[in-house]
């Protein structure tokens, strides 16, 4: 009875004690005794210490657990619901170590050492996730499984500081079955894995860290240089070098059209004999065909009929996720990436819970596992029948030399229960369309071919050759529910190969056509002019095609690399094509006169394979570094010496100075850019802001003034753009140096002092915040509108517009919502639309 007794009492003490250790009121001295007490109590009641969450809130940990850490929030939640009970889920939230942003980090001298320092705002989470691991029992450390995640696992061993019961968990699907099958088979951690990662990371803030400085000092200050973007930049600019460089080249066809039994079809020249095809440049020479053939009969002297087959292809990897997105649906890189994380990392269905929905998004191979292989053949021969279903399984192997990681599969729907209708209405729609996607293309992958019947028609006279092509589909096969955009280009053509038949007559079923028969044309020949076109401006998908035939950087890779050369200004979107900017243009060029082996695409698909010799162990990273700086320190030092130095150039454009009578524009280099300065500065400070065009003419920018005038001369206010975002000036610059913050006409409605004023936080969010700081901190994260609520009569609205909602303002006190349309602002905007189309 006294031991029970004992136990009880001990018990009670316990609970007391840990309450006593959470208290914000206790003080340094009780603090320190309460914590003895409890670290001897928490053996008797198995309480561990209690941690607080980044919210702050305390959460005592009850009972013996495993601790899991995964690298999102989501993630996390969809783990916990599979593992249950004793088991702890946590998420690091991506990488919780890195290089610090204020020094290189890396020490050359001492052979590369690497100083690691907490990422900005996870010094909590670390915390979190030290006081856990403390107390868990088993630790699982499950980030992502590639290299990055296997380099967070590796920071997240270091920081626990604790080497028995660790262990690496990896899963290719967040599915019950896939992360039990992982936990009851743990890995270890893979130091060759890390040490690539740790080269790839090195050799970016080397050459990043290196160059930028000397670009700032030579060009323009906040620029910068990346060992892959800077490449990437490169295809797009040589892309547009040979754009301009382009010179077209006249060239014909002759057309026309038949008809048998009601059938039209088309035919065209093919050439002076049968099996040799016949350039048309010549148009005295074409015009003498036309002579021979015009108003005549043509006769039917070969038919020939075939069987062609067209094979799926493989399950999505992520470059041609990536590739497909942009052809089918428009999707960015970036966007189909953030949507395919979530798909991957779970969503919440009505009838089945939180589901992981699709395979690991990033990777290379175009695996499929054997029991997804089972149940994706039994899914055909149910749904489609057993003709669409072959005999064996179709196997399919990754192209190139690059390296494929086997361990993972290809993207596919992690399980078939859940059918494209099934989740409709739990994905939002662009979730759904990207679904629908993945879902048909892995279907389609494990289909039987489409059978093609194609019929080619000769038909002469005098001489010259025409030629009939159709086709038709015996057998639809997969193309039941999938067919790839660019066999879906081909396939509206009605030709087997795109290249091949360009100059060929498409038509869909030609009528029954026999040899000897002859035919006059119920249409033409005629006589059609045609120039040659320049290579293509690269679209999103083409870009990471491209990217990926080169070796540039990696498929998880390209989302980022597209939208850095964007966000930098280096290239810009045109009508869904990449067009560089005169900087863009600029910081290539002279790059790759200053640095030829880094702007080398060779040389960084080298770095590619050495990166996966690294990871498989066979060179050690250690020595990449070596090798690389050896060179690269070499070209440091002269890149610094002999760069030219834009700043001090001026480039005369011919354009005549506004301002004075003799001056010329010359575009010159300031720290926001390229602008149009007089020649005769100091004399005439007229500046323009300009922009040039596709064929590299310069337009003057008209100037947007500001409402109200200097408040020290009383000339008007110019808005400028700089580094922060827009700011006023005024005009009798620098004679006049009044620089003013950009804001709008509206009042703060909490102080009724100030306005409100274009501002950006520390990490380059725009915001809306009062003139009157700090005296009223008013701030609003969406642009204002002068709008009395008709909810709660607050005077100011912010604008806001989603897919599923389109344009709204929402009160900026109480949410109320009014449709855009029903604001006078939508009148004025159409307005402006109708002016400037």
């Amino acid at each position: 009875m006294a031991k029970k007794a004992a136990k009880k009492t001990v018990k009670k003490t316990a609970k007391k004690t840990a309450k006593k250790t959470a208290s914000k009121a206790t003080v340094a001295k009780k603090s320190s005794t309460a914590k003895k007490k409890t670290s001897k109590a928490s053996k008797a009641s198995k309480v561990v210490k209690e941690t607080r969450t980044p919210d702050s809130e305390i959460v005592a940990v009850k009972g013996d657990f495993d601790l899991v850490i995964v690298e999102s929030p989501s993630k996390a939640s969809t783990i916990k619901k599979y593992l249950g009970r004793g088991y702890q889920v946590v998420a690091s939230n991506g990488h919780i170590k890195d290089l610090p942003k204020s020094k290189l980090g890396v020490d050359i001298k001492h052979d590369f050492e690497i100083d690691l320092v907490p990422i900005a705002g996870k010094k909590d989470k670390i915390e979190r996730i030290r006081a856990l691991a403390k107390g868990a029992k088993q630790i699982y450390l499950a980030p992502d499984m590639d290299r990055e995640g296997e380099a967070i696992a590796f920071h997240l061993a270091e920081e626990i500081g604790r080497k028995k019961d660790v262990h690496r968990v990896v899963f290719n699907a967040v599915t019950k079955a896939a992360v039990q099958k992982a936990i009851a088979n743990p890995a270890e951690l893979k130091q060759t894995m890390y040490d690539s990662q740790r080269t790839r990371r090195v050799l970016d803030r080397l050459v990043g860290y290196k160059i930028s400085p000397i670009l700032w000092d030579k060009i323009q200050r906040g620029i910068s240089a990346g060992r892959v973007q800077s490449v990437a930049l490169r295809i797009i600019v040589e892309r547009e070098e040979q754009i301009r460089a382009f010179i077209p080249e006249q060239w014909f066809s002759i057309e026309g059209a038949m008809s048998k039994s009601n059938v039209n079809f088309g035919f065209r020249y093919y050439g002076e004999e049968m099996n040799k095809k016949t350039e048309l440049t010549d148009e005295k020479f074409v015009d003498g065909i036309l002579k021979d053939v015009k108003g005549k009969e043509l006769n039917v002297v070969d038919v020939k009929k075939r069987e062609r087959k067209q094979n799926p292809t493989a399950p999505f990897t992520t470059s041609k996720l990536q590739q497909e997105a942009a052809n089918k649906l428009g999707f960015t890189a970036k966007k189909t990436m953030m949507i395919a994380q979530k798909l991957y990392e779970g969503i919440q269905l009505r009838d089945h819970g939180t589901q992981g929905l699709i395979t690991y998004m990033r990777t290379d191979s175009v695996r499929t596992a054997p029991e997804a292989m089972l149940e994706v053949r039994e899914f055909i021969q149910k749904k489609y029948g057993k003709d669409f279903l072959p005999s064996d399984p179709n196997e399919y192997k990754k192209k190139g030399t690059s390296k494929v990681q086997d361990a993972h599969e290809a993207i596919r729907p992690t399980s078939l229960i859940f059918t494209p209708d099934e989740v409709r209405g739990d994905l939002d729609p662009d979730q759904q369309k990207l679904y629908e996607l993945i879902w048909n293309k892995f279907i389609a992958s494990q289909m039987t071919p489409a059978i093609i019947d194609q019929t080619s028609v000769t038909f002469e006279h005098a001489g010259h050759f025409f030629k009939s092509n159709g086709s038709i589909i015996k057998f639809p096969g997969f193309r039941t529910v999938y067919l790839d955009s660019l066999a879906e280009k081909v396939s509206r053509k009605g030709g087997e190969d795109e290249d091949e038949n360009e100059s060929e007559v498409k038509s869909g079923e030609l009528p029954d056509i026999n040899v000897g028969e002859k035919f006059k044309p119920m249409k033409g020949p005629d006589k059609e002019e045609h120039w040659t076109s320049p290579p293509p401006r690269y679209s999103e998908a083409g870009i990471v095609k491209e990217m990926e035939e080169k070796g540039i950087g990696r498929p998880s890779t390209y989302a980022s690399i597209i939208s850095n050369i964007q966000d930098r200004g280096y290239v810009e979107k045109i009508e869904n094509r990449f067009v560089p900017t005169e900087l863009g243009e600029v910081v290539c060029k002279m790059l790759i006169q200053s640095f030829p082996e880094v702007m080398d695409v060779d040389f960084t698909a080298k770095v590619e394979e050495l990166l996966d010799k690294i990871e498989d162990g066979e060179i050690n990273w250690k020595i990449v570094l070596r090798d690389f700086w050896k060179g690269f320190e070499k070209t440091l030092e002269r890149a610094q010496d002999e760069m030219k130095n834009l700043k001090k150039q001026m480039i005369p454009t011919g354009i005549k100075c506004l301002k004075c009578d003799d001056g010329e524009y010359t575009i010159r280099w300031g720290r926001n850019g390229q602008f149009l300065a007089c020649s005769n500065y100091p004399d005439c400070t007229s500046t323009q802001d300009f922009k040039k065009d596709l064929k590299g003419t310069i337009h003057i920018l008209e100037k947007d003034y500001f409402r109200d005038p200097c408040p020290k001369c009383n000339a008007r206010m110019e808005v400028k753009t700089g580094k922060y975002g827009r700011f006023v000036r005024c005009e009798n610059y620098p004679q006049c140096e009044t620089t003013l913050p950009y804001t709008l006409d509206i009042k703060c409605p909490e102080c009724k002092v100030g306005n409100f004023a274009e501002k950006r936080s520390r990490f380059g969010k725009p915001f809306y915040g009062c003139t009157n700081y700090p005296n009223c901190n008013n701030a609003l994260w969406a642009i204002p509108y002068k709008y009395d609520c008709p909810s709660c009569g607050y005077p100011v609205m912010t604008f806001k517009e989603t897919k599923r909602d389109g344009k709204q303002l929402i009160c900026a006190k109480c949410k109320f919502k009014v449709e855009w349309e029903a604001t006078p602002f939508a009148e004025k905007e159409k307005a402006s639309e109708e002016a400037n189309p």
